[in-house]
């Protein structure tokens, strides 16, 4: 089933998730709709915060960005109760976007190289370190988890100047080809 994402200023988005056991309720198709979810959306990263489920559980799928970045080829994979254990010094940026702010891109600087901890969908635990596209992609899903958004890494005043953009997303003035919630659009009677 696919779900509807919530929108930039949503009370979920801005929570830090919690952390799940193997008798989370229902994880399996939880997982499976975000899977439908995230496809349906064209995007590269869902995390539970963002279909309104405050929990540590994100998916990512870094084939929308091959050939472009060659890592991301057949990178698809869950992370469940993830916890980044390192990252590098060495910074890079790149033009970000998210699912939750629609038609919102904006350069962001992240580690270039994580090492991070994680549960897969059958709660075996790894360790892993990931660089590049694939870290970058993970940062991003992991925020999510931490109560953030990616704008929240953009220079105060370019924040400033998106307010407006904001805004109008809550209120659901901006146009997406996916179900989303908005936590200030207006009800017609």
């Amino acid at each position: 089933m696919i779900l509807p994402i919530v929108a930039y200023g949503h009370p979920t988005l801005k929570a830090v998730a919690q952390p799940i056991t193997a008798d989370y309720p229902e994880l399996d198709t939880l997982i499976n709709d975000m899977w439908e979810t995230l496809a349906h959306s064209e995007g590269v990263g869902l995390a539970a915060p963002q279909v309104n489920k405050s929990i540590q559980l994100f998916l990512v799928d870094g084939n929308p960005f091959y050939p472009d970045y060659p890592a991301a080829k057949d990178f698809k994979q869950a992370f469940i109760n993830p916890e980044i254990l390192e990252v590098s010094e060495e910074m890079e940026p790149f033009k970000e976007g998210c699912l939750s702010l629609p038609n919102i891109y904006e350069e962001v600087m992240r580690p270039n190289k994580i090492r991070i901890k994680y549960l897969d969908e059958n709660f075996q635990e790894h360790e892993e370190v990931f660089e590049g596209i694939r870290a970058r992609i993970i940062q991003h899903e992991y925020e999510h988890l931490q109560g953030h958004v990616f704008v929240d890494n953009v220079a105060p005043l370019r924040k400033t100047l998106l307010q407006g953009k904001l805004r109008a997303i809550s209120e659901g003035k901006c146009d997406v080809d996916y179900r989303m919630v908005f936590p200030r659009k207006k009800k017609h009677r």
